[in-house]
């Protein structure tokens, strides 16, 4: 982190809707590398990535605008103590995102003045921009491999001086992309929708008439876009909100991050709540968030008060500049401002980095004491900092620069307190084999976006008294099962996880928890991301847990997935009809999914789910039995580490899996199988301890001495009760890691420096003392305090130097509840 909130905190007088760290609770204390804001679900995702909530624009999980501002103003002054001040932008140039562009191009080196406009481009190709591989969404040329060279010319109007420029780009891999010949960008870095202001000399090469913007692109491997476009920044006059607030504190709990603030003579709070609590599934499901604030004196005097809120409908689009509508609407008790994109392509795209543009957001008030207002973000601040009435600004937003804005005017006052309340309504969430499914707080389709609104303006006090109860609770409870540190990685990771899945209900009445995997491909419901979620819905809801399984098992057993184990996945985020992922992972989904039907069913101390699909637990038993001691070449959930064989770690799996079976027998009342197979699970560890035996430690592969992997499936022995593997197992292994670590965490095993940080906690939970387990988890509390990557939590990081080696925002860091699940459970 470059920089340290200052963690302190102030008396304030509040009501019940306080902040529960003035109640008692212990405050946060890690630096968090990004601070959840808005946790709906895989779409409506957002964050702040800037210790000073007011130091950058809040985003997307990753890492595109997704624009909110927040002002409070105090006898005149304002305070902005959210989001910055960015002036709307006009396209000048269109990318592909706004329809095709004609260019001429070439794949073959050309001479070194290719760029200039005198160039006599009259042999290389014409072309439709952009360029990019089959499956970019824009692509109008094919390329894929080597590199190219892209010229377009283009009439541009006069440039008002002071007017900043915009370049606007995509680009996968190597490009650089010069105006008349002059060299603007150049990046080795992978961009999809991305802007930068261009300096003065490379604004100066710009000239009114005919231009020739020009670009190139080499592809290094994999996939392939270049497409590229200018911008210009509106000058609708000075900025208006260059004050800011001094921010004090900063807190992120399991439902709500909290901040502190001082605004002259104000000391203001805002609360960023999302009621995620598991044991109420249509509240879960519910797209509705709060915004809350409370503000106090801190002179003893009464001061006239009153908040701003904007919000952008980049929130709603797919990409910048898409063409949007946005209105104000009256219902009930509550004023909305609403945005969708005008196309409303219901479920019509899927993928990893994809915003949805169907349906639409809203930011809610309270209709007798907040104005609503739509129109260029210039005039509504302006119109706010002037004490005028943002409603006379206009009902109607141009297109993707147009905003939002909500205004509530508090009056001459020592205290007060109020909220916003923010959503989104999606219509329909899931495409399921090839049927449309709607979110599961609608699953009927017979209510409104604006009931479900004003159940969370009803249920606001009632339930922020829940959030803080919860948030204090797993605190607590964290803490006792693992230390503080551990506690405050919990608190993190909650929301992160629990919002990266979509609750809907299956025609057939089943449950279904999808999770995106974000960051890592966007498939949905993987099974590999179920597996290590896991603890945290085994934990809070069992039944989620059964939602995170019900798809797979459906896809078995009706026929449409034929092989003897589990599909990886099925399908593509938010279309669910059939696995897309490239490669199987045999022994790993079926040992996730026997492992994990088992936890289901000890935990609940029923095992009802296990006989509704005994015979696919058979069949993949039976494959692991002929297949998993000594694994073949094949995947496992590690797959970036690539294919190998005799996996020892695999193996423990697919033994446990095994036992798991004979557990779920026993259970049933199926002894003579439990006998057999718990048995069998028990001679296959005795064999697996010969195999992996490297004197100190178990090996990585059985066929490779003098190597060693983190053995992170054995925590199932130990949570179940499985008794499959002796103590020593776990004793050596842990003894011979605490050796391995380095400053920011245990690697994943010999091979590399990087590790998952998931892993190394379910690992951490295999010990039996309260030291070990620190000495482990400290690391991984260190690294997300001090990594230098603002991005909403990484699972997969380097152990010997803060940065993440890749994923982000990932549901499997529910996994870092695991130490909870032992004992709570």
């Amino acid at each position: 982190m470059n920089t340290k909130t200052l963690i302190c905190c102030f008396a304030i007088a509040v009501g019940s809707a306080c902040n529960p760290v003035l109640d008692g609770q212990p405050n946060n204390r890690i630096t968090p590398p990004a601070y959840p804001l808005v946790s709906i679900d895989p779409y409506t995702s957002i964050w702040s990535n800037t210790d000073n909530l007011y130091d950058g624009p809040t985003i997307y999980w990753t890492g595109k605008p997704f624009p909110l501002v927040g002002v409070a103003k105090v006898d005149g002054t304002s305070y902005r103590f959210m989001g910055i001040e960015d002036l709307d932008l006009s396209t000048l140039v269109p990318t592909a995102d706004n329809g095709g562009w004609d260019c001429t191009y070439t794949m073959e080196k050309p001479a070194d003045d290719w760029m200039d406009i005198s160039f006599d481009d009259s042999s290389w190709k014409k072309g439709k921009g952009c360029f990019g591989t089959r499956n970019e969404r824009t692509a109008g040329t094919f390329w894929q491999g080597g590199s190219v060279w892209v010229r377009r010319i283009v009439d541009v109007p006069a440039i008002d001086k002071g007017e900043r420029l915009y370049l606007l780009y995509s680009n996968d891999d190597i490009a650089t992309f010069y105006i008349n010949g002059v060299e603007v960008f150049s990046t080795r870095e992978v961009h999809h929708d991305a802007r930068i202001a261009l300096d003065e000399k490379s604004a100066e090469a710009l000239i009114a008439g005919k231009n020739v913007l020009s670009a190139t692109c080499e592809d290094t491997g994999g996939l392939a876009v270049l497409d590229f476009g200018l911008a210009v920044e509106k000058n609708d006059g000075k900025p208006v909100l260059t004050n800011t607030a001094n921010q004090i504190f900063a807190d992120v709990e399991a439902t709500q991050t909290h901040y502190n603030f001082t605004c002259g003579s104000v000391d203001l709070r805002v609360t960023f709540t999302a009621p995620l609590l598991m044991n109420d599934l249509e509240l879960v499901s519910r797209p509705v968030n709060y915004i809350s604030y409370n503000a106090v004196s801190n002179d003893g005097k009464k001061h006239d008060i009153s908040l701003y809120f904007e919000a952008s409908p980049l929130i709603a689009l797919d990409f910048p500049f898409q063409d949007s509508e946005s209105e104000v609407v009256n219902n009930g008790g509550l004023v909305y401002v609403k945005t969708g994109s005008v196309s409303q392509q219901i479920l019509k795209k899927k993928g990893d980095d994809r915003r949805i543009d169907w349906g639409y957001f809203y930011m809610a008030g309270d209709k007798g004491s907040t104005a609503a207002g739509v129109g260029h973000a210039a005039a509504l601040r302006r119109c706010f900092v002037d004490g005028g009435d943002i409603s006379t600004i206009g009902s109607q937003g141009e297109n993707a620069s147009g905003r939002m804005a909500l205004v509530q005017n508090i009056g001459n006052v020592k205290k007060a307190k109020g909220k916003v309340l923010i959503g989104y309504d999606d219509i329909y969430s899931i495409q399921y084999f090839e049927e449309n499914l709607r979110p599961y707080w609608n699953k009927e389709g017979d209510k409104s976006i604006f009931d479900a609104f004003s159940a969370a303006d009803n249920e606001y006090s009632s339930l922020i008294r829940k959030c803080n109860e919860f948030d204090k609770q797993l605190m607590k409870d964290a803490e006792k099962a693992g230390g503080k540190k551990y506690a405050e990685l919990c608190a993190l990771a909650y929301r992160q996880a629990v919002h990266a899945h979509k609750l809907v209900e299956a025609p057939n009445g089943d449950l279904l928890w999808l999770s995106k995997e974000n960051n890592s491909n966007g498939s949905i419901g993987t099974v590999d991301v179920t597996y290590p979620s896991s603890p945290l819905f085994l934990l809070y809801n069992p039944k989620l847990a059964e939602g995170l399984m019900n798809h797979i098992y459906y896809y078995s057993e009706s026929g449409k997935w034929t092989k003897p184990f589990p599909a990886h996945d099925v399908g593509t985020y938010p279309i669910a009809n059939g696995q897309t992922y490239g490669g199987d992972m045999p022994i790993e989904e079926a040992g996730n999914m026997i492992i994990l039907t088992t936890a289901v069913c000890h935990y609940q101390k029923d095992a009802s789910y296990a006989a509704k699909h005994w015979d696919m637990l058979t069949t993949w038993t039976e494959y692991l039995e002929a297949f998993g001691l000594d694994p073949e070449n094949q995947l496992c959930t590690d797959d970036f580490a690539g294919h190998f064989a005799h996996n020892a770690n695999l193996s423990i799996k697919a033994i446990l899996g095994i036992a798991s079976y004979g557990y779920l027998a026993k259970m049933l009342g199926k002894d003579d199988l439990a006998d057999k197979y718990t048995q069998m699970a028990r001679a296959f560890a005795k064999e697996w301890m010969k195999m992996a035996d490297d004197g100190d430690h178990y090996r990585l592969t059985f066929d490779r001495p003098g190597t060693w992997s983190q053995k992170y499936n054995l925590v199932w022995d130990k949570l179940l009760g499985l008794d499959i593997f002796p103590k020593e197992v776990a004793e050596k292994e842990l003894a011979y890691y605490l050796k391995m670590q380095n400053p920011w965490g245990l690697p994943l095993d010999c091979r590399e420096t990087y590790t998952k940080t998931d892993w190394i906690i379910w690992t951490a939970t295999l010990a039996d003392n309260m030291n070990d387990f620190q000495a482990f988890v400290d690391p991984v509390w260190k690294f997300m305090d001090e990594t230098e990557d603002r991005v909403p939590m990484s699972d997969w990081v380097f152990t010997d130097r803060p940065v993440h080696r890749g994923f982000k925002a990932r549901s499997v860091v529910g996994g870092y509840f695991i130490k909870m699940l032992e004992y709570l459970k």
